[in-house]
């Protein structure tokens, strides 16, 4: 642990008896959740950040959408504006988040929208919807969702892991015992059956509960700007120089399938959710102009190029190769097929949650 950090573990000890406080309130009903009567699902996470819950929360309405009439519910992290908001596609990020306005532009045909008050939103939803997914709520315990799935990125696993404000553990690991389905994120395609068993054993999951594991899937590269053509990540190569503007929790898959291809990667690390200033974006040029000439690009990700959608941010980076990666949360089939039957046999439950 690192000095600053080290600093802040009594605070840790402080923050980790409030929540478990609180949690122990919430079990035992001194502090009551609400239960609706249509099918929620929540997805979320006990570390802070980088465990794919967008990915996740995207498979879901895909998996769904069709054959429901569904609403993901989000917080809406970093906007300005508060209480319950419906996203539509021209909306600015700094309005509804930038995850929202990035379900709501990749899936029009379903209900988005922000709120805070997670029993308020879905109050608000309800007559109209037939299932709602809950986006990054495992910790809002107002809600008592009727299937709750719990990420842990693999990486988590091999480091030291412990309460905020020293650690980015959001709650102890004696939280998991409130998940149904327990997804390990971000795994390698080849992840194996011993780290698989030495993964369970950590988790001590109960016989109710199910473990899977899932891998990131990118796509191909996608233009910023309408007069560049999507581009096939296998076209770069080690005569590519890319510089790659992210503004999110862990970059390092990211940074992983790039060099894959033995391109030249510089990157600008911004924090997760960060609002990207004309000054970041003239620092971004400059370093594209200061490269030799050749096949060079800027690439950022799906969800920060919610952030670059504005005006004076767009007429900066005009005449420039830029793309961003969508990438999509995938199972290996077995798994899929298990996964999914869990999804579709609870969203079909008439009145589950009552």
């Amino acid at each position: 642990m690192k000095l600053p950090r080290l600093l802040l573990f009594p605070f840790s000890l402080l923050y980790g008896f409030g929540i478990m406080l609180r949690n122990w309130a919430y079990d035992a009903r001194i502090i009551r959740s609400t239960e609706f009567n249509l099918p929620v699902i929540s997805v979320g996470n006990i570390a802070v950040g980088g465990a794919g819950k967008s990915p996740m929360t995207e498979y879901l309405v895909r998996l769904l959408k069709n054959r429901y009439k569904i609403a993901t519910l989000s917080r809406g992290y970093g906007r300005k504006t508060s209480g319950f908001l419906l996203v539509n596609t021209g909306d600015a990020s700094s309005e509804t988040g930038d995850e929202p306005l990035q379900f709501k532009r990749k899936f029009n045909d379903i209900t988005v929208a922000v709120c805070e008050d997670r029993v308020k939103g879905i109050s608000c939803l309800k007559q109209d919807h037939e299932l709602i997914i809950l986006d990054d709520a495992f910790q809002h315990r107002a809600v008592k969702p009727g299937l709750s799935i719990l990420l842990f990125e693999y990486t988590g696993f091999f480091k030291f892991q412990w309460l905020l404000p020293s650690g980015d553990m959001r709650e102890t690991m004696a939280g998991i015992k409130r998940a149904d389905l327990i997804v390990v994120s971000k795994c390698p395609q080849n992840i194996g059956n011993s780290e698989r068993n030495a993964i369970s054993g950590k988790l001590k999951l109960n016989n109710q509960q199910r473990l899977f594991f899932s891998f990131l899937k990118y796509g191909s590269l996608q233009p910023m700007n309408a007069d560049l053509t999507v581009r096939l990540l296998n076209s770069l190569n080690d005569t590519s120089r890319i510089i790659l503007l992210t503004g999110i929790a862990n970059a390092e898959p990211l940074l992983d399938e790039l060099r894959q291809y033995k391109a030249q990667v510089i990157h600008q690390k911004y924090p997760d959710h960060h609002h990207f200033s004309e000054k970041n974006i003239t620092k971004l040029v400059r370093a594209f102009n200061e490269l030799s000439s050749g096949d060079n690009l800027i690439i950022t990700t799906e969800k920060d190029v919610q952030r670059l959608n504005i005006s004076s941010i767009k007429e900066q980076l005009k005449d420039l190769p830029v793309y961003y990666l969508p990438v999509e949360a995938e199972f290996h089939e077995t798994e899929k097929v298990l996964f999914n039957n869990y999804i579709e046999e609870y969203a079909s439950k008439p009145t589950v949650n009552n």
